[in-house]
């Protein structure tokens, strides 16, 4: 058959193949199923791990080989991703249940990396054996791994709303999934409340879990959000670290605040960059009662501590720690999760909903296979008793047939004339005439031993029968009956919270705001320099004037400010970019400083810094603007007066600013062009205007030239130009708009 082309409608093409993508981002990478709360790469590594028989009461193995198996197996998408899974599962400071028991070096709560997986074992936890992959086989369908070769699980038998328990966070295309960590206990404690009344309201629900459950402790500081976060799904959780006062105990002792919890956000990197910024903090002045930090964290816990000078300020010092610094932070809520194949924000109550109607088909999947079980050795122990009674027949039966499928019709059928019996045998012709066992009881009667027929082993039949049929009993009413199956769902997971409950960690409350107020610092006079490289640093007055020659010689922007101002950067852009002073290190002479993009969403690498001004001043001064394309006006500093870290400094229609400068209005200007034009005209024949506008025409160029520089009289008199001086003060006084006279 011939090949046809089928011409289709790119953008429509592009937008199919767009959402295909997504789908699979969302559903086989980074979103946790609501059914097991797993991602397919935990899913495959625990089920991985179990198939291996790496149980919680058996040796570790090593994690190359359960990352090679997994890859091989189940997950073929690279080791690192699957290692960094295998990883986090077993970080107790990462997750409240962990469930995979790691030896060796994996990592630690400080950011440390784990060692290689060569170097480091594992097994699984109990908790995960009982909670996860209990009755896996029976309880879940299975699909195709992604060869075809083998089978592996949609979902893991998840007995405890694992989505919750240990929380989830991911990035999909377009979404994001971002749950905390809840007790296991008052989880367990919850859904037994909610399977006796599933109208309950989530006042209620939150007091049974009052709410989220960090592995770090710490609190969460907005109590009062927390039932619009569960309604909802979505929202932003306040957290805190804990501070505790100790008194010195000698002499040579002095008083502490201890960090003894952190937020949960902290964890890794961020209890370095906290003992940094409360340096940072005690550099700049703004923390003047701590002489000394240290981490003095280890398997006892958390402990950074922080030494304090006779008589210090503890609330000061305290609301400036969760005012500036990460040991107060927010933790983004967003409760999402694959519901029946879609993504879906969950709120509490929907997540509960999911949990059980789970919990439902899991638990009618396994005694459902375990009734039809049952049922089966039903047949066949009722069938063996039956011919225990008769067996003399049967012995008959068996010498007269002369194959196995004789023997099995006639012991179906009751037909012996398929049979050749001996004549010591006829006597028991009626009582074979009379079978009628089905196939199964027929084949396990010929497959049964003569030891059988022991008094002992045939007491044992009837007691296994007396067990079955208890069973049957129990299972049936366990898959007909909801009250019955949720009577068994209690009995395990309060077996669970017995096992693996343990206390609540995170303090629940609301927690007033910090309050510091920036003005309360000590005033200080201080320099801000800036290098042409675009590092900033603050110097104090003695320092600056000891190297006043060398800082007016190699930095561009100077200025005397106030540690309590505010540093406004005008750029070529148009755009005005504001700091706290203090944002700058108040350094020595020769300390680089940090760069302007550290601090703002400045960017060097397509904007210049024109000017730089500190706020007070500012607001008294007149400022010029001067465009590329020859635009100019003037704008009262009072204009910029605002508390945004990024505004429009004035508009740009496909040009850049080439000047801002404060002007007076008796001064005058000398614009010069690229093309050596000069103009001069008086500074108040540019109007004053807002920052919107766009100014008036300062300079009529001609066809590709541009404004190069803009002059002020009152600051320079004289140019360099070719070799010669060009004294501007002797242009020719024109009007605003000239085209300017040729100067070369």
């Amino acid at each position: 058959m011939a090949e046809q082309i089928l011409s289709t409608e790119y953008s429509e093409e592009m937008q199919k193949s767009y959402l295909d993508y997504s789908m699979s981002v969302i559903t086989s990478r980074a979103v946790p199923d609501i059914r097991d709360g797993l991602k397919p790469v935990q899913r495959r590594v625990l089920f991985d791990m179990g198939e291996l028989r790496v149980f919680h009461d058996r040796p570790t193995l090593k994690s190359a080989r359960i990352c090679g198996d997994t890859m091989g197996k189940y997950h073929p998408h690279g080791d690192s991703s699957i290692y960094e899974t295998l990883v986090v599962m077993a970080q107790d400071f990462k997750r409240m249940q962990a469930l995979i028991e790691g030896q060796g070096n994996f990592g630690s709560i400080e950011g440390d990396s784990a060692a290689a997986p060569r170097y480091t074992e594992a097994r699984l936890e109990a908790f995960t054996e009982k909670a996860m992959l209990e009755d896996l086989s029976l309880s879940v369908p299975f699909q195709p791994n992604y060869d075809g070769k083998l089978l592996e699980p949609e979902v893991l038998p998840a007995k405890i709303p694992y989505f919750l328990l240990n929380g989830s966070e991911g990035i999909a295309v377009g979404m994001t999934t971002s749950t905390p960590s809840h007790n296991l206990a008052e989880l367990i404690n919850l859904i037994l409340a909610y399977m006796k009344n599933p109208e309950m309201s989530l006042e209620e629900m939150l007091r049974i879990m009052p709410g989220p459950d960090f592995p770090t402790g710490g609190m969460v500081a907005n109590k009062d959000d927390l039932a619009e976060i569960y309604a909802t799904g979505q929202g932003k959780l306040r957290l805190r670290g804990k501070l505790v006062f100790e008194k010195k105990q000698g002499k040579n002792d002095r008083d502490k605040l201890v960090i003894t919890e952190i937020p949960y956000t902290m964890v890794g990197a961020g209890i370095s960059k906290f003992m940094q910024d409360v340096a940072g903090l005690c550099d700049e002045k703004k923390i003047t009662d701590i002489t000394d930090i240290s981490n003095q964290s280890g398997e006892q816990g958390i402990r950074i501590v922080l030494e304090l000078k006779s008589n210090a300020d503890i609330e000061k010092i305290e609301n400036i720690l969760y005012k500036k610094t990460k040991l107060e932070d927010s933790f983004p809520v967003n409760m999402l999760a694959i519901a029946k194949g879609r993504p879906e924000t969950l709120s509490l109550k929907r997540v509960l909903e999911e949990y059980l109607s789970f919990q439902e088909e899991r638990i009618h999947s396994k005694f459902g296979k375990l009734l039809e079980k049952e049922e089966k050795k039903k047949e066949i122990e009722e069938g063996l008793i039956k011919a225990v009674d008769v067996i003399d027949a049967i012995i008959a039966l068996l010498r007269g047939a002369k194959s196995q499928k004789e023997a099995k019709i006639a012991l179906m059928q009751g037909d012996s004339s398929v049979l050749q019996l001996k004549d010591r045998d006829l006597i028991f012709l009626k009582d074979i005439e009379s079978f009628s066992f089905s196939e199964v009881q027929a084949q396990a009667i010929l497959d049964m031993r003569l030891s059988k027929l022991i008094g002992l082993e045939i007491l044992s039949l009837q007691k296994s029968y007396r067990e079955t049929l208890k069973n049957i009993k129990n299972y049936k009413a366990i898959v007909s009956s909801k009250e019955v199956l949720y009577k068994h769902l209690e009995e395990e997971i309060l077996s669970i919270r017995e096992e693996f409950g343990r206390k609540r960690r995170t303090e629940i409350r609301n927690a007033e705001e910090a309050v510091y107020d920036e003005n309360a610092i000590e005033e200080m006079d201080l320099f801000f320099v800036q290098d042409r490289f675009g590092y900033g640093k603050l110097l104090e007055p003695q320092v600056y004037q000891r190297n006043k020659e060398s800082i007016e010689a190699d930095y561009p922007f100077v200025l005397s400010c106030k540690n309590t101002d505010r540093l406004l950067f005008f750029t070529s852009e148009g755009n005005l970019h504001q700091v706290k002073v203090l944002d700058y290190p108040l350094a020595k002479f020769k300390d680089k400083g940090i760069p302007l993009d550290n601090l703002c969403k400045f960017s060097s690498d397509k904007e210049v810094v024109l000017s730089v001004f500190a706020k007070t001043e500012l607001l008294r001064e007149t400022l010029l603007f001067l465009s590329r394309n020859g635009y100019g006006k003037r704008v009262e500093g009072a204009e910029f007066d605002t508390q945004n870290r990024l505004v429009q400094a004035t508009k740009l229609v496909d040009d850049s600013l080439v000047a801002v400068l404060p002007v007076k209005a008796e001064e005058q200007l000398v614009l010069e062009s690229v093309d050596s034009f000069f103009l001069r005209f008086p500074v108040e024949e540019l109007p004053v205007q807002k920052k919107t506008a766009r100014g008036v025409c300062a300079m009529s160029l001609r066809k590709g030239d541009s404004v190069k520089s803009v002059y002020l009289l009152s600051e320079q008199t004289e140019l360099k130009l070719s070799g010669k001086n060009l004294s501007l003060s002797r242009l020719k006084l024109a009007k605003r708009g000239g085209k300017g006279a040729k100067h070369s």
